[in-house]
């Protein structure tokens, strides 16, 4: 819809961190468009854009919008602005079944939300290339049913070689947990949505622990040895838009750079008193040159085959799906 003022209007679904606040609440807006914003967490969104195609932009789970491509076209269309999280380092195991390393996840019963969800490829992939887990030694515990699930709308069915159940619905993966039933949660989502019902807070539970007691270290070593930060979220736009409108992904591409570059900014400005007193060296100089959510292809590039080679490898996607079947055109030279 064109308003009067010559803008293109269009509804938005984004979640709620520092990188896409200021669209949502309209302190940075794209050239020519209106959005129409409201803050969701990815569990909730994703389900509603792929079972309902809600929004005409949003963030997406990137497996399983990888899922969906090499099925067929897909109602979106990818623009190369990431969320990126760690997510394995945050694993919860219970204390009382010998598990001292991820090694000792061979034969577990393991819990997960939903077994293509993006933090649980990207956790699969790492326990395998790094640890020699493969998932076809673990037993797992999906959450989510089909009707509420990124499965639900991509026809998931457990790859060949794996163990998997669904948890009944009258418990929870955290509950289960907690009470034994379960030797851990390879993911967990307490938070309050429409998709995810735990609600235990597993961190003060006695018999609970992380799988990696040091996380940041765990974080350092992966990214040492490989350079990857862990790319979860993209943000996608209606095909049938960015068709009509295909000067939209550019501009939604650009409004988005503007606020990390505000945000990069800020942050160069509260630590310059570091730099200027000497108490930041060449080293922490150094490291504020890089960008640990850089956009665009070409510097995200390595991160984001990897995941396809995960979601391939894991049995989820039918092929090896290309960037370039993702990604708007006019964003594949960033």
């Amino acid at each position: 819809m064109t308003t009067s003022d010559g803008l293109l209007e269009l509804s938005a679904a984004l979640g709620d961190h520092p990188r896409a606040r200021p669209l949502i609440d309209g302190s940075v807006a794209p050239e020519g468009v209106r959005l129409l914003g409201t803050t969701l967490g990815g569990s909730e969104t994703f389900w509603r854009q792929l079972k309902y195609a809600e929004f005409d932009i949003s963030e997406m789970s990137m497996s399983s919008l990888l899922i969906m491509t090499s099925q067929g076209p897909t109602p979106w269309v990818a623009i190369p602005v990431f969320t990126r999280v760690f997510h394995y380092t945050g694993a919860f195991v219970r204390t009382d079944r010998g598990i001292e390393s991820p090694a000792d996840l061979r034969g577990k019963r393991l819990g997960v939300p939903e077994y293509q969800q993006t933090a649980a490829v990207w956790s699969r992939g790492i326990l395998k290339d790094h640890f020699g887990v493969d998932p076809t030694e673990i037993e797992w515990f999906m959450e989510r049913p089909p009707e509420v699930s990124h499965g639900g709308a991509s026809g998931f069915v457990p790859p060949p070689g794996i163990r998997l159940q669904y948890i009944p619905r009258e418990t929870n993966m955290g509950e289960m947990v907690a009470d034994g039933r379960l030797d851990g949660a390879l993911l967990y989502i307490a938070s309050n949505n429409l998709v995810d019902r735990s609600r235990i807070d597993l961190h003060a539970h006695p018999k609970v622990r992380r799988l990696f007691p040091d996380a940041g270290a765990e974080k350092r070593r992966f990214y040492a040895a490989t350079g990857i930060y862990p790319i979860n979220h993209t943000v996608v736009v209606r095909r049938a838009i960015l068709e009509a409108h295909p000067w939209v992904a550019r501009s939604l591409y650009d409004a988005f750079q503007t606020v990390k570059t505000h945000i990069r900014a800020e942050r160069d400005e509260l630590f310059s008193h570091y730099f200027a007193t000497g108490l930041f060296g060449a080293a922490e100089r150094q490291a504020f040159t890089i960008d640990p959510f850089a956009y665009g292809i070409s510097a995200t590039r390595p991160v984001l085959e990897t995941i396809a080679r995960y979601a391939h490898d894991q049995g989820l996607t039918k092929r090896r799906v290309a960037l370039e079947e993702l990604f708007d055109p006019s964003t594949l030279d960033l």
